[in-house]
């Protein structure tokens, strides 16, 4: 790697870590191609990446950013994945790492906090962006729905009693 690929991948890093949601680094070492490509796969569903980096440019790319505490993660064979959603890769890396145990999660950070591996599991166990969003509209429309029986319901008082008035009128 030449000067000119190092500073581009310097700037590369320098964007997804002020741009992600979150980034979460582990070990992948021993894991295959074809296990590799299943774990990006996953994470592409979600919008996420999986990234393996250089620890001495990640930590370049680091100094000066919110997560500028998780340089010391960065030990070893790294690789890190990292999505606008804060909870996607998370979610999909805890969820691999169950099944596939060269992949060790060492941990992460999101803004200024900076999670071990057990922050990263706690993470991954928060409703997504989208679930969130739902569940919002959810209550928005069912309170905006009892709001508007609350104020047609002595408009059908009134027409239940106008009703029942002609009904003894015309008897």
């Amino acid at each position: 790697m030449d000067r000119n690929q190092k500073e581009a991948s310097v700037e590369e890093l320098d964007g997804i870590f002020s741009n992600a949601g979150s980034v979460v680094m582990a070990h992948y070492t021993g894991m295959t191609v074809a296990e590799m490509t299943k774990l990006r796969a996953k994470l592409r569903e979600l919008g996420g990446t999986f990234k393996v980096v250089r620890n001495r440019l990640a930590k370049i790319a680091l100094q000066g950013k919110p997560g500028e505490g998780a340089a010391d993660l960065f030990t070893g064979p790294v690789a890190i994945a990292y999505s606008e959603d804060f909870v996607a890769a998370p979610k999909v890396l805890v969820e691999f790492a169950k099944s596939n145990e060269k992949l060790v999660i060492l941990g992460g950070f999101m803004d200024e906090e900076v999670f071990d591996s057990g922050g990263i599991d706690a993470l991954s166990k928060l409703p997504s962006r989208e679930e969130l969003l739902a569940t919002i509209s959810a209550r928005l429309t069912g309170q905006a729905s009892q709001v508007a029986q609350r104020l047609m319901a002595p408009g059908q008082g009134l027409a239940g009693a106008i009703d029942v008035i002609r009904e003894k009128a015309e008897a």
